[in-house]
């Protein structure tokens, strides 16, 4: 069962208003193709899987397709991210103006549960820390289509960042202590919380059920005990995916296997000859600044005819990067609004705790934690 109202919230992603989300289409640029059918006309599907794809053929990289699913009173976006495959993040990005603790009955939230897929080799894992997605390609079978599976992921927060690079995983566990490293009891300690040298297995140990450890010293890819952290820049610099998603990938992940983490907000992709631009909010500690890093990667895409994007494609994907939804948007078109024509209106999934906390004492508990965060950051 879901929990109902367990939100791990930073100052930073608490937004009101009541934006809808027509306001998200025209903020990212005109659009030039007719009218879509309302939402409320469009039939009513069963959701697609949000974890696992097959891609067509070799040149696709952009995989699954956006999702509307029409909120109910008693929801919040954390219920239905967890619910549809997404993490915090990325559900909050793709409905700006909603209110992330209570969208209201009938309201329509945008699942962008369509990717572009990292543009690196397609095997083993791959982690975006800027999309805060994980990418897993099992070994093809002979004769047929390369299999993607997909899951988000919460990442190291400032000052504890996740590690770039390629390494392997060395080891598996179910069920491990958490030997806690020095630097993070020091931590703790400074804040009046001591931790002791060993978290034994159990509901307080924070690498969950499942644990695979990396070549990269004190770095691990694990589940969680607090699932509402997963999506967001809350960890200290390991991986951490839903409980239920570290259990599939701890059942494929081999020892041995490649691990390639890449930190990657702008990101082109195909599909059916078609080119998409996804943007996300580059990380705030990002060594690269983001307008060097968009000019390299545009100056490398191509339109259908080989030519280089021209001045009026170039501005609609800096007008997508400057405010970024983390929706793969279509370039040639040169409309933003073509992402919303092809949301699939899909029933609704998210299942009821009734032991689950209220909204008050959520609102208390998120008070806590920005007390906890604000204190962390002045002491680094």
């Amino acid at each position: 069962m879901l929990a109902r109202r367990a939100l791990f919230l930073l100052p930073l992603f608490v937004i009101g208003g009541c934006a809808t989300l027509d306001d998200l289409w025209s903020s990212l640029g005109k659009s030039s193709t007719p009218a879509a059918v309302p939402l409320e006309d469009r039939p009513l599907q069963e959701p697609i899987d949000p974890n696992s794809f097959f891609l067509e053929s070799p040149e696709q990289t952009v995989i699954g397709e956006p999702q509307v699913v029409f909120a109910r009173e008693e929801d919040t976006l954390s219920d239905l991210a967890r619910a549809y495959g997404l993490g915090y993040d990325e559900i909050i990005a793709a409905n700006p103006g909603v209110d992330q603790w209570l969208p209201g009955e009938g309201t329509p939230i945008l699942l962008p549960t369509q990717f572009v897929i990292p543009n690196v080799a397609k095997q083993g894992v791959v982690l975006n820390i800027a999309t805060k997605r994980l990418f897993y390609y099992p070994a093809p079978v002979d004769g047929e289509q390369q299999q993607v599976m997909t899951y988000p992921v919460g990442i190291g927060r400032v000052g504890w960042e996740t590690p770039l690079g390629e390494t392997t995983v060395v080891s598996k566990a179910k069920d491990p202590s958490w030997w806690v490293p020095a630097s993070v009891r020091r931590e703790h300690a400074e804040m009046g919380d001591p931790l002791p040298a060993v978290v034994p297995p159990g509901p307080d140990n924070p690498l969950g059920h499942r644990v695979l450890k990396l070549d990269m010293p004190g770095y691990l890819i694990h589940g969680t005990n607090t699932p509402y952290g997963v999506g967001m820049r809350v960890s200290h610099g390991c991986v951490r995916l839903y409980p239920e998603n570290i259990e599939i990938l701890y059942t494929l992940v081999e020892v041995g296997e490649n691990v390639v983490i890449i930190n990657e907000p702008y990101q082109f992709g195909h599909r059916d000859g078609a080119l998409y631009f996804e943007a996300h909010e580059p990380l705030e500690d990002d060594a690269l600044p983001a307008e060097e890093r968009l000019v390299q990667l545009v100056d490398m895409q191509v339109d259908a005819t080989g030519q280089p994007l021209n001045e009026h494609l170039r501005e609609h994907v800096r007008a997508v990067a400057v405010d970024p939804r983390g929706v793969p948007v279509g370039v040639v078109q040169y409309d933003a609004a073509e992402y919303m024509a092809r949301a699939r209106v899909v029933h609704h999934t998210v299942e009821v705790d009734p032991d689950a906390p209220t909204l008050t004492e959520v609102r208390e508990m998120m008070e806590e934690v920005e007390a906890e965060i604000a204190a962390e950051q002045e002491a680094l």
